[in-house]
Protein backbone atom coordinates (compact mmCIF):
# COMPACT_ATOMS: atom_id res chain seq x y z
CA UNK A 1 0.00 0.00 0.00
CA UNK A 2 2.83 2.35 0.88
CA UNK A 3 4.60 1.49 -2.38
CA UNK A 4 1.45 2.22 -4.40
CA UNK A 5 1.18 5.65 -2.75
CA UNK A 6 4.86 6.26 -3.49
CA UNK A 7 4.36 5.39 -7.17
CA UNK A 8 1.25 7.58 -7.39
CA UNK A 9 3.19 10.49 -5.91
CA UNK A 10 6.09 9.91 -8.33
CA UNK A 11 3.74 9.90 -11.34
CA UNK A 12 1.96 12.99 -10.07
CA UNK A 13 5.34 14.72 -9.72
CA UNK A 14 6.34 13.66 -13.24
CA UNK A 15 3.05 14.94 -14.71
CA UNK A 16 3.49 18.31 -12.95
CA UNK A 17 7.07 18.51 -14.23
CA UNK A 18 6.13 17.66 -17.83
CA UNK A 19 3.39 20.33 -17.84
CA UNK A 20 5.83 22.88 -16.36
CA UNK A 21 8.51 21.94 -18.91
CA UNK A 22 5.93 22.17 -21.72
CA UNK A 23 4.81 25.69 -20.73
CA UNK A 24 8.44 26.75 -20.17
CA UNK A 25 9.38 25.51 -23.64
CA UNK A 26 6.52 27.50 -25.20
CA UNK A 27 7.34 30.65 -23.25
CA UNK A 28 11.09 30.90 -23.79
CA UNK A 29 12.83 31.55 -27.08
CA UNK A 30 14.11 34.46 -29.16
CA UNK A 31 10.94 36.29 -28.00
CA UNK A 32 10.13 35.84 -24.31
CA UNK A 33 6.41 35.40 -23.59
CA UNK A 34 5.16 35.47 -19.95
CA UNK A 35 3.78 32.20 -18.56
CA UNK A 36 0.37 33.77 -17.91
CA UNK A 37 0.06 34.85 -21.57
CA UNK A 38 1.27 31.46 -22.80
CA UNK A 39 -1.39 29.64 -20.77
CA UNK A 40 -4.03 32.16 -21.89
CA UNK A 41 -3.12 31.54 -25.56
CA UNK A 42 -3.36 27.75 -25.05
CA UNK A 43 -6.78 28.21 -23.45
CA UNK A 44 -7.97 30.17 -26.51
CA UNK A 45 -7.85 33.71 -25.13
CA UNK A 46 -8.11 36.07 -28.15
CA UNK A 47 -7.19 39.22 -26.20
CA UNK A 48 -3.48 38.33 -26.08
CA UNK A 49 -1.14 40.04 -28.54
CA UNK A 50 -1.69 38.52 -32.00
CA UNK A 51 2.02 38.19 -32.81
CA UNK A 52 2.63 36.21 -29.60
CA UNK A 53 -0.31 33.93 -30.36
CA UNK A 54 1.09 33.33 -33.85
CA UNK A 55 4.55 32.42 -32.46
CA UNK A 56 3.15 29.89 -30.00
CA UNK A 57 0.39 28.31 -32.08
CA UNK A 58 2.20 28.22 -35.44
CA UNK A 59 5.75 27.43 -34.36
CA UNK A 60 6.46 26.61 -30.72
CA UNK A 61 3.49 24.32 -30.08
CA UNK A 62 4.48 21.97 -32.92
CA UNK A 63 8.08 21.98 -31.68
CA UNK A 64 7.05 21.16 -28.10
CA UNK A 65 4.76 18.30 -29.18
CA UNK A 66 7.58 16.90 -31.33
CA UNK A 67 9.97 17.11 -28.37
CA UNK A 68 7.56 15.08 -26.22
CA UNK A 69 7.21 12.36 -28.88
CA UNK A 70 10.95 12.24 -29.60
CA UNK A 71 12.08 12.22 -25.96
CA UNK A 72 9.46 9.75 -24.78
CA UNK A 73 9.83 7.42 -27.76
CA UNK A 74 13.64 7.25 -27.58
CA UNK A 75 13.53 6.69 -23.82
CA UNK A 76 11.12 3.76 -24.16
CA UNK A 77 13.14 2.20 -26.99
CA UNK A 78 16.25 2.46 -24.78
CA UNK A 79 14.44 0.73 -21.92
CA UNK A 80 13.36 -2.10 -24.24
CA UNK A 81 16.92 -2.68 -25.44
CA UNK A 82 18.45 -2.56 -21.96
CA UNK A 83 15.94 -5.10 -20.69
CA UNK A 84 16.13 -7.43 -23.71
CA UNK A 85 19.94 -7.58 -23.61
CA UNK A 86 20.17 -7.12 -19.81
CA UNK A 87 22.86 -4.56 -20.56
CA UNK A 88 22.84 -1.06 -18.99
CA UNK A 89 24.86 0.30 -21.94
CA UNK A 90 22.32 -0.79 -24.56
CA UNK A 91 20.27 1.90 -26.29
CA UNK A 92 18.04 2.41 -29.33
CA UNK A 93 21.11 2.50 -31.59
CA UNK A 94 22.46 -0.95 -30.71
CA UNK A 95 20.52 -2.87 -33.38
CA UNK A 96 21.72 -0.55 -36.13
CA UNK A 97 18.14 0.61 -36.81
CA UNK A 98 18.95 4.28 -36.22
CA UNK A 99 22.15 3.81 -38.21
CA UNK A 100 20.01 2.51 -41.07
CA UNK A 101 17.99 5.74 -40.96
CA UNK A 102 21.25 7.72 -41.06
CA UNK A 103 22.40 5.67 -44.05
CA UNK A 104 19.13 6.39 -45.89
CA UNK A 105 19.55 10.11 -45.23
CA UNK A 106 23.21 9.98 -46.29
CA UNK A 107 22.37 8.22 -49.57
CA UNK A 108 19.92 11.01 -50.36
CA UNK A 109 21.94 14.00 -49.16
CA UNK A 110 25.48 12.81 -49.92
CA UNK A 111 24.69 10.36 -52.72
CA UNK A 112 23.30 13.20 -54.84
CA UNK A 113 26.78 14.57 -55.43
CA UNK A 114 28.36 11.10 -55.82
CA UNK A 115 25.72 9.36 -57.92
CA UNK A 116 23.98 12.38 -59.40
CA UNK A 117 20.34 12.88 -60.26
CA UNK A 118 18.93 12.68 -56.73
CA UNK A 119 16.81 15.66 -55.71
CA UNK A 120 16.49 16.93 -52.14
CA UNK A 121 13.11 17.59 -50.55
CA UNK A 122 12.09 17.57 -46.87
CA UNK A 123 9.59 14.76 -47.45
CA UNK A 124 12.04 12.68 -49.47
CA UNK A 125 14.54 12.94 -46.60
CA UNK A 126 12.02 11.42 -44.19
CA UNK A 127 11.14 8.70 -46.73
CA UNK A 128 14.81 7.86 -47.35
CA UNK A 129 15.61 7.67 -43.62
CA UNK A 130 12.49 5.57 -42.98
CA UNK A 131 13.38 3.13 -45.77
CA UNK A 132 16.93 2.77 -44.43
CA UNK A 133 15.62 2.09 -40.95
CA UNK A 134 12.99 -0.37 -42.22
CA UNK A 135 15.49 -2.35 -44.32
CA UNK A 136 17.90 -2.74 -41.40
CA UNK A 137 14.96 -3.75 -39.19
CA UNK A 138 14.03 -6.50 -41.68
CA UNK A 139 17.60 -7.82 -41.67
CA UNK A 140 17.69 -7.75 -37.85
CA UNK A 141 14.38 -9.67 -37.71
CA UNK A 142 15.80 -12.34 -40.04
CA UNK A 143 18.97 -12.57 -37.92
CA UNK A 144 16.89 -12.80 -34.72
CA UNK A 145 15.16 -15.84 -36.25
CA UNK A 146 18.52 -17.55 -36.82
CA UNK A 147 20.30 -16.52 -33.61
CA UNK A 148 19.02 -17.56 -30.19
CA UNK A 149 21.61 -15.82 -28.00
CA UNK A 150 20.70 -12.16 -27.36
CA UNK A 151 24.35 -11.14 -26.83
CA UNK A 152 25.20 -12.44 -30.30
CA UNK A 153 22.30 -10.39 -31.68
CA UNK A 154 23.66 -7.35 -29.81
CA UNK A 155 27.11 -7.77 -31.39
CA UNK A 156 25.58 -8.26 -34.85
CA UNK A 157 23.55 -5.08 -34.36
CA UNK A 158 26.69 -3.15 -33.46
CA UNK A 159 28.36 -4.54 -36.60
CA UNK A 160 25.45 -3.26 -38.69
CA UNK A 161 26.05 0.15 -37.14
CA UNK A 162 29.75 -0.03 -38.06
CA UNK A 163 28.99 -1.03 -41.65
CA UNK A 164 26.51 1.82 -42.16
CA UNK A 165 28.93 4.29 -40.54
CA UNK A 166 31.66 3.14 -42.97
CA UNK A 167 29.38 3.62 -45.99
CA UNK A 168 28.40 7.10 -44.74
CA UNK A 169 32.10 7.98 -44.33
CA UNK A 170 32.84 6.93 -47.93
CA UNK A 171 29.89 8.98 -49.23
CA UNK A 172 31.01 11.97 -47.14
CA UNK A 173 34.56 11.72 -48.51
CA UNK A 174 33.39 11.95 -52.14
CA UNK A 175 30.49 14.42 -51.66
CA UNK A 176 30.63 18.15 -52.30
CA UNK A 177 30.72 20.75 -49.52
CA UNK A 178 27.05 21.74 -49.83
CA UNK A 179 25.74 18.16 -49.57
CA UNK A 180 28.07 17.42 -46.68
CA UNK A 181 26.84 20.51 -44.84
CA UNK A 182 23.20 19.40 -45.28
CA UNK A 183 23.97 15.99 -43.84
CA UNK A 184 25.90 17.45 -40.91
CA UNK A 185 22.99 19.76 -40.05
CA UNK A 186 20.60 16.78 -40.22
CA UNK A 187 22.91 14.74 -37.96
CA UNK A 188 22.71 17.47 -35.29
CA UNK A 189 19.06 16.52 -34.71
CA UNK A 190 16.12 18.91 -34.57
CA UNK A 191 12.56 18.98 -33.25
CA UNK A 192 11.63 22.25 -34.95
CA UNK A 193 11.32 21.34 -38.61
CA UNK A 194 8.16 19.18 -38.72
CA UNK A 195 4.79 20.19 -40.12
CA UNK A 196 1.58 19.17 -38.33
CA UNK A 197 0.99 16.44 -40.97
CA UNK A 198 4.41 14.96 -40.22
CA UNK A 199 3.80 15.26 -36.47
CA UNK A 200 0.51 13.36 -36.77
CA UNK A 201 2.24 10.60 -38.76
CA UNK A 202 5.03 10.43 -36.16
CA UNK A 203 2.39 10.37 -33.39
CA UNK A 204 0.63 7.39 -35.02
CA UNK A 205 3.88 5.42 -35.32
CA UNK A 206 4.98 6.24 -31.76
CA UNK A 207 1.57 5.17 -30.39
CA UNK A 208 1.86 1.88 -32.30
CA UNK A 209 5.36 1.34 -30.87
CA UNK A 210 4.11 2.11 -27.34
CA UNK A 211 1.16 -0.30 -27.71
CA UNK A 212 3.54 -3.09 -28.78
CA UNK A 213 5.76 -2.21 -25.80
CA UNK A 214 2.82 -2.50 -23.41
CA UNK A 215 1.95 -5.91 -24.89
CA UNK A 216 5.55 -6.93 -24.07
CA UNK A 217 5.43 -5.97 -20.37
CA UNK A 218 5.13 -9.57 -19.11
CA UNK A 219 8.01 -10.70 -21.33
CA UNK A 220 10.17 -7.74 -20.29
CA UNK A 221 9.64 -8.51 -16.60
CA UNK A 222 10.56 -12.16 -17.22
CA UNK A 223 13.68 -11.25 -19.29
CA UNK A 224 15.13 -9.43 -16.26
CA UNK A 225 15.86 -12.84 -14.70
CA UNK A 226 17.18 -14.46 -17.88
CA UNK A 227 15.78 -16.28 -20.89
CA UNK A 228 15.62 -19.65 -19.14
CA UNK A 229 13.48 -18.18 -16.37
CA UNK A 230 11.28 -16.43 -18.94
CA UNK A 231 10.80 -19.72 -20.78
CA UNK A 232 9.86 -21.48 -17.53
CA UNK A 233 7.06 -18.91 -17.10
CA UNK A 234 5.63 -19.85 -20.49
CA UNK A 235 7.02 -16.84 -22.36
CA UNK A 236 7.69 -17.47 -26.05
CA UNK A 237 11.27 -16.22 -26.41
CA UNK A 238 11.22 -15.93 -30.20
CA UNK A 239 7.83 -14.18 -30.36
CA UNK A 240 8.78 -11.82 -27.52
CA UNK A 241 12.06 -10.88 -29.22
CA UNK A 242 10.22 -10.11 -32.47
CA UNK A 243 7.70 -7.93 -30.67
CA UNK A 244 10.36 -6.00 -28.69
CA UNK A 245 12.60 -5.52 -31.74
CA UNK A 246 9.63 -4.39 -33.84
CA UNK A 247 8.56 -1.89 -31.16
CA UNK A 248 12.12 -0.55 -30.90
CA UNK A 249 12.42 -0.31 -34.68
CA UNK A 250 9.17 1.65 -34.99
CA UNK A 251 10.10 4.06 -32.19
CA UNK A 252 13.81 4.63 -32.85
CA UNK A 253 13.60 4.36 -36.65
CA UNK A 254 10.67 6.76 -37.12
CA UNK A 255 12.06 9.31 -34.65
CA UNK A 256 15.49 9.26 -36.33
CA UNK A 257 13.83 9.63 -39.71
CA UNK A 258 11.80 12.68 -38.65
CA UNK A 259 14.11 14.37 -36.11
CA UNK A 260 17.59 13.08 -36.92
CA UNK A 261 19.88 10.91 -34.76
CA UNK A 262 19.47 12.29 -31.21
CA UNK A 263 21.97 10.79 -28.78
CA UNK A 264 21.99 10.13 -25.03
CA UNK A 265 18.22 10.13 -24.35
CA UNK A 266 17.57 6.43 -25.01
CA UNK A 267 20.68 5.36 -23.09
CA UNK A 268 20.38 7.58 -20.02
CA UNK A 269 16.70 8.19 -19.30
CA UNK A 270 15.94 4.60 -18.15
CA UNK A 271 18.73 4.95 -15.55
CA UNK A 272 17.50 8.37 -14.45
CA UNK A 273 13.96 7.03 -14.10
CA UNK A 274 15.05 4.07 -11.97
CA UNK A 275 16.56 6.54 -9.48
CA UNK A 276 13.12 8.11 -9.06
CA UNK A 277 11.00 4.95 -9.23
CA UNK A 278 12.66 2.01 -7.49
CA UNK A 279 10.77 -0.67 -9.36
CA UNK A 280 11.57 -3.33 -11.92
CA UNK A 281 7.93 -3.79 -12.96
CA UNK A 282 7.72 -2.53 -16.54
CA UNK A 283 4.03 -1.68 -16.21
CA UNK A 284 5.24 1.06 -13.85
CA UNK A 285 8.68 1.82 -15.30
CA UNK A 286 7.62 2.06 -18.96
CA UNK A 287 5.14 4.99 -18.67
CA UNK A 288 7.48 6.72 -16.20
CA UNK A 289 10.36 6.43 -18.70
CA UNK A 290 8.21 7.96 -21.45
CA UNK A 291 7.27 10.97 -19.29
CA UNK A 292 10.84 11.41 -18.04
CA UNK A 293 12.16 11.33 -21.62
CA UNK A 294 9.59 13.94 -22.66
CA UNK A 295 10.63 16.22 -19.77
CA UNK A 296 14.32 15.90 -20.60
CA UNK A 297 13.82 16.61 -24.30
CA UNK A 298 11.62 19.66 -23.57
CA UNK A 299 14.26 21.08 -21.21
CA UNK A 300 17.11 20.36 -23.64
CA UNK A 301 15.20 22.02 -26.48
CA UNK A 302 14.50 25.06 -24.26
CA UNK A 303 18.22 25.37 -23.48
CA UNK A 304 19.15 24.84 -27.16
CA UNK A 305 16.94 27.80 -28.13
CA UNK A 306 19.14 30.10 -26.00
CA UNK A 307 16.27 32.25 -24.61
CA UNK A 308 16.28 35.92 -25.70
CA UNK A 309 18.71 35.07 -28.51
CA UNK A 310 18.23 34.26 -32.20
CA UNK A 311 20.95 31.57 -31.98
CA UNK A 312 19.91 27.91 -31.82
CA UNK A 313 22.38 25.27 -30.63
CA UNK A 314 22.40 21.65 -31.92
CA UNK A 315 20.07 19.67 -29.65
CA UNK A 316 22.42 16.67 -29.78
CA UNK A 317 25.09 18.73 -28.05
CA UNK A 318 22.68 19.81 -25.32
CA UNK A 319 21.32 16.31 -24.57
CA UNK A 320 24.85 14.97 -24.04
CA UNK A 321 26.47 18.05 -22.48
CA UNK A 322 23.85 18.54 -19.77
CA UNK A 323 22.55 15.01 -19.40
CA UNK A 324 25.73 12.92 -19.13
CA UNK A 325 27.11 14.67 -15.99
CA UNK A 326 23.73 14.23 -14.26
CA UNK A 327 23.76 10.47 -14.97
CA UNK A 328 27.39 10.16 -13.79
CA UNK A 329 26.54 12.00 -10.57
CA UNK A 330 23.46 9.87 -9.89
CA UNK A 331 25.26 6.59 -10.56
CA UNK A 332 28.26 7.54 -8.41
CA UNK A 333 25.90 8.64 -5.64
CA UNK A 334 23.83 5.44 -5.77
CA UNK A 335 26.90 3.26 -6.52
CA UNK A 336 24.80 0.74 -8.37
CA UNK A 337 22.38 0.44 -11.27
CA UNK A 338 18.87 -0.78 -10.54
CA UNK A 339 18.26 -3.46 -13.14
Amino acid sequence: MRKERSYKFSFLLLLVLVIAAFVLNLSLGSVAIPFSETIAILLGDTTVDESKSYIILNYRLAKAVTAILVGGGLAVSGLLMQTLFRNPLAGPFVLGISSGASLGAALLLLGASVLGGILYFDTSLVIAASLGSFLVLLVVMVVANKVRDTMTLLIIGLMFGSITAAIVSVLAYFSDAESLQRFIFWSYGSVSSLSWKQILLLLAIVILGLVLSLFSVKSLNAFLLGENYAESLGVSIKKSKYLIILATGLLAGSITAFAGPIAFVGLAVPHLTRQLISSTNHSIVLPAVFIYGAILMLLCDTIAQLPNSATVLPINAITSLFGAPIVIWLLVRKRKILF
